[in-house]
């Protein structure tokens, strides 16, 4: 029996498109959060910067797995 590691998940070519989207939701949802931050209470600007740093970490995520699953690893029959 064969363990078949030549095969990728199905589940690879899915994690960068919904990174990105997630990416854009929390940059969506820092935009519709900011009016408030501007013209309220300074605690009220936790919320929309929360919401850029999520977008940041999530376009840095769906970087690097972009970049990790581009890249094979090397071939080590030398």
């Amino acid at each position: 029996m064969s363990d078949e590691s030549d095969r990728t998940p199905v589940t690879d070519g899915y994690v960068v498109p919904i990174a990105g989207l997630m990416a854009l939701l929390f940059a969506v949802m820092a935009g519709l959060t900011a009016p408030r931050a501007f013209s309220g209470d300074p605690a009220d600007a936790l919320l929309p910067i929360g919401f850029a740093v999520g977008a940041l970490a999530a376009l840095r995520f769906r970087q690097q797995y972009a970049a990790a699953s581009a890249d094979p690893a090397p071939d080590e029959t030398a």
